[in-house]
């Protein structure tokens, strides 16, 4: 790092510690911007890392990049993402501790790029097998679903995160990745049923429109056409040019295989996707009492079955609010504009809950099973925080308020763990420590979530208090509680001044990145338990029948988002922190185009200028002695060109050289610790001076000879091992050939060898594709040397596919199966219908009635033979037997009776013909067993 110094004019400092004026915002800013017109988009503020987004590809991500940055000490190199990633990463495995990487910024600032560059930095780098590749690869691709389901197109962003996300990366004792866990925080659930113009909905939505197969939406009931659709038409924008909504879509499907999701659950993902499509189509209308009825009835038909819930319930629960009143239950007709809430919620409610789902259903497939399959239990993590950063809109509503607190208590955090790191390095080089004045923003925190007194507990009361709760009084509870309080104002509190920018339904808090007006109007949330008797598998796990029968008051989404907060600090407190915080440049998406008003905005709300303020309240710089006497041991006499002695020593006699004054310096047990920026500048330019001085200095001839000779030599063992290297080589090539040439004769020395190496590639490639159940008759195509092999391993597995299968057979399933087949050899291709109805397993209600009616009439047998006569093309007899089902007292009877073929046929019913005879069917019980003797 001290090497870039000497550039300093032309690209600013590579770490804003380091600015002589590191309390001027305007330096701040030159710096950033200096930077920025060299494409060196990112800085460091001591360990921090402050990252601009170019709106463009550089080539700074090569894997090239990935090994420089590897193993290597964290100021050695420019700064960059990887830079940040390997230190946690060295640390851990070192101190065996848990890191977090805290990523936070403005929509379109680069967040969720960094982390994917984080992640793919980890997968490269990392040591792994092959065993490990399969969870390398769910780790990569949990990113597409994540992003097709949480992501969407707003006014700042393309690809915008619409949730918080924090991932924990578990690696084992060899620092190989071998699991992960995901938790997700607060997704924008109003974006289902609403979007601002130029915005668009969540992208999994057009990319089922736009890459499902016909035969998928037709199934779905979908049409291909968006415009179609409520819910993805008030943005006016369903095409956007940067986004490849096709080719995403194949990405998803392929995620989808890797992370080991069934065709069950895709088919039931994608039918609540569907559904919700439907539901924004539903339409109301008033009856004769002013009651909301349902105008049409296609699209409720389509949810029904997607979600596979009951018709009559869901229109039910779409025009109808439920009134509990002690023991009774009271149904309630809604008019249309409760109507239209309702849908809207229930839309919001089903997204919002299928979301967790997909989090959790990816955590299962994330989850470190290689280490309990070897018996390894000891692992580090390093998390991912991917989180919104501070937000200041012309309409702040709810959502707002949540990301503000949630940065609130992400700052506080912030300058604990920079204080206290600060701290103990001060106490472990044993340096007296200076108390360091600074901002605490705990006020504000205590402000919205102190129990009882702050701003969540009062919405709580007032969502939960009996009677109707107007925006009004939730606002006059506000103001007589925390009324008081230094950082809250109301336009009723407010001076003359401030009153006319502060609505009537407005409240006003003063963060720690500036003041952010509030609707109190957007603060009231209903929670609607529904589907929780859903054929759909996800819906019935996303709505429990658990929730219905519990009595307690749910939590207010404040609440929870309080405790999930409250539960990731707790997460965040017992790792150790690195931070990066992603700047954007300008509202355009330009590259190379520094907006000074828009960067100044966000250098403020993300507390950068007070973290460097922290920083630099001690020493801009410090160093290990050897590091310090290595680089500037030219500068005195008496250390260069070795120094023989202890590294502080020489460092210390090294600077008394220079002329450093006291205050300008402390030396610690292991590190020199330098006050002020200019002092460092000061010694770095009179160590380029240095260097300038001693390249001129004349070099004897002596020395240039044995230079010669010890450059030959070298250059002459690099030849020999290159040549060697080249040798083997070509005999490798030769022997290979040899081997492909005799593939095809009997094991010899002469094929041996390739021989070996197919054998093994084809075995490594079959163990990755065997066939996953009993019905799948794919098989890998064996090279002709393997065929017989191949054909025995294909008998071992279907044979253990097939024994797997039965095992898991119940004695009842084993039942219904041989009715099945008899059954299918009468039915099959004379029953209309027939096909469907394989799936659905047999009832056994008319065989009960049936049994019970025998035993009523005390009859011992009911064995019918019915002897059937052939066309003319057939040679021989067949006879048809219709054996009931029947208690064992029965079985076995001599008596035997025949069915009047006459009778059955004059009921009128439709029956099979059987030579000049027909078969009353709707007269034989659905248990009766058929064969053929």
């Amino acid at each position: 790092m001290e090497g870039a110094l000497i550039a300093r004019d032309k690209v600013g400092v590579q770490d804003f510690v380091l600015l002589d004026s590191h309390t001027s915002e305007a330096a701040f800013l030159n710096n950033l911007r200096k930077r920025y017109q060299e494409n060196l988009i990112y800085t460091y503020i001591g360990s921090l890392l402050v990252s601009v987004n170019p709106y463009q590809e550089l080539d700074i991500y090569t894997v090239t990049q990935m090994k420089l940055y590897r193993g290597v000490n964290f100021f050695e190199l420019p700064p960059h993402l990887y830079a940040i990633a390997d230190n946690a990463y060295r640390v851990m495995c070192n101190e065996y501790n848990n890191h977090f990487i805290l990523i936070s910024g403005e929509s379109g600032a680069g967040k969720t790029e960094a982390s994917k560059k984080i992640l793919q930095y980890y997968a490269v780098t990392c040591p792994t097998t092959e065993q490990l590749q399969t969870v390398r690869d769910r780790l990569l691709l949990s990113n597409p679903v994540l992003e097709a389901f949480g992501n969407a197109k707003t006014l700042r962003n393309d690809n915008s995160s619409r949730f918080g996300k924090y991932m924990d990366i578990q690696f084992d004792f060899k620092g190989a990745p071998v699991g992960g866990h995901i938790l997700s925080y607060l997704i924008e659930k109003s974006r289902v049923v609403h979007q601002n113009h130029g915005e668009r909905n969540f992208h999994i939505f057009y990319q089922l429109l736009e890459g499902g197969d016909k035969d998928l939406l037709c199934w779905l009931g979908l049409e291909r056409n968006p415009q179609k659709y409520t819910y993805l038409i008030q943005g006016r924008c369903a095409k956007v040019f940067s986004i490849n909504d096709k080719n995403d879509w194949k990405i998803v499907r392929k995620a989808f295989s890797i992370i080991d999701f069934t065709e069950k659950d895709i088919e039931h993902l994608f039918g609540i996707v569907a559904s919700v499509l439907h539901l924004g189509n539903i339409q109301f209308e008033e009856d004769s009492n002013g009651h909301a009825i349902i105008r049409d009835g296609s699209q409720i038909k389509w949810i029904s079955k997607l979600l596979g819930a009951h018709l009559s319930i869901l229109q039910e629960a779409l025009t109808h609010r439920k009134i509990e009143a002690r023991s009774e239950e009271v149904l309630s007709p809604l008019n249309v504009d409760l109507a239209f809430y309702a849908r809207d919620a229930v839309a919001k409610a089903i997204y919002g809950r299928t979301f967790t789902w997909l989090v959790n259903k990816i955590n299962g497939s994330l989850a470190n099973k290689v280490g309990f399959m070897s018996g390894v239990l000891n692992k580090t993590v390093i998390g991912l925080l991917d989180i919104y950063g501070f937000e200041v809109l012309d309409t702040n509503s709810f959502e707002q308020f949540c990301i503000n607190y949630c940065n609130e208590k992400l700052q506080q955090l912030l300058i604990e763990m920079t204080l206290k790191a600060e701290q103990e390095e001060y106490e472990l080089e044993g340096i007296e420590w200076e108390p360091i004045p600074y901002f605490n923003n705990k006020i504000i925190c205590d402000l919205v979530e102190q129990k009882h007194k702050g701003i969540i507990s009062i919405l709580d009361e007032e969502c939960l208090r009996p009677g109707e709760a107007t925006d009004l009084s939730f606002l006059e509870k506000l103001e007589e509680k925390v009324g008081d309080h230094a950082h809250f104002v109301t336009r009723k509190l407010a001076d003359q001044k401030t009153r006319k920018s502060i609505d009537w339904v407005d409240f006003r808090l003063l963060h720690y990145a500036g003041e952010v007006t509030y609707c109190a109007g957007s603060f009231y949330l209903l929670l609607f338990q529904v589907l929780c008797n859903s054929k759909n598998s996800i819906m019935r796990d996303c709505f429990l029948l658990s929730e219905l029968d519990n009595r307690r008051r749910p939590e207010t989404v404040a609440t929870q988002f309080k405790n999930s907060l409250t539960s990731l600090i707790e997460i965040l407190m017992s790792k150790e922190p690195s931070y990066i915080r992603c700047i954007k440049p300008n509202e355009n998406k330009e590259p190379g185009k520094f907006d000074d008003f828009l960067i100044r905005h966000q250098v403020k709300y993300l507390g950068l200028m007070e973290h460097l303020r922290v920083r630099r309240a001690g020493f801009a710089y410090r160093r290990k002695y050897e590091l310090f006497l290595q680089r500037y041991k030219s500068l005195c006499p008496a250390t260069w060109p070795h120094w023989h002695g202890p590294a502080a020593e020489g460092v210390e006699r090294l600077i008394k050289h220079i002329g450093y004054k006291p205050e300008e310096y402390k030396l610690g047990r292991t590190k020199i610790f330098i006050r002020f920026p200019k002092t460092l500048f000061a010694t770095e330019d009179a160590f380029e001076y240095r260097k300038h001085l001693l390249s001129k200095v004349p070099v004897p001839l002596r020395c240039k000879i044995n230079t010669i000779k010890l450059e030959a030599c070298w250059r002459g063992a690099l030849a020999r091992r290159a040549a060697k290297k080249r040798t083997w080589a070509v005999q490798t090539i030769r022997k290979f050939i040899n081997g492909f040439i005799n593939r095809k004769k009997p094991l010899c020395p002469e094929n041996r060898d390739f021989v070996r190496l197919s054998q093994y590639h084809y075995l490594m490639k079959l163990r990755d594709h065997l066939p996953k159940n009993v019905l799948d008759k794919s098989w890998l195509q064996p090279p002709s040397i393997l065929e017989e092999t191949s054909e025995m391993l294909q008998k071992i597995c279907v044979r253990n596919l097939v024994r797997k299968y039965c095992r898991g057979l119940t004695a009842e399933r084993k039942v219904q199966l041989q009715q099945k087949v008899v059954t299918s050899a009468v039915f099959s291709g004379k029953k209309e219908g027939y096909l469907e109805s394989l799936s659905q397993p047999f009832l056994d209600t008319r065989l009960s009635e049936f049994s019970k009616a025998l035993e009523a009439s005390a009859t011992s047998s009911c064995l019918c033979k019915f002897l059937l006569d052939q066309t003319d093309s057939f040679s021989k007899r067949n006879s048809l037997l219709a054996e009931a089902a029947l208690p064992p007292p029965c079985r076995g009877s001599d008596m035997k009776g025949m069915m009047d073929l006459q009778d059955c046929s004059q009921t009128g019913d439709t029956g099979i013909p059987l030579g000049q005879k027909a078969i009353n069917l709707s007269r034989i019980p659905w248990g009766v067993r058929w064969t053929r003797v």
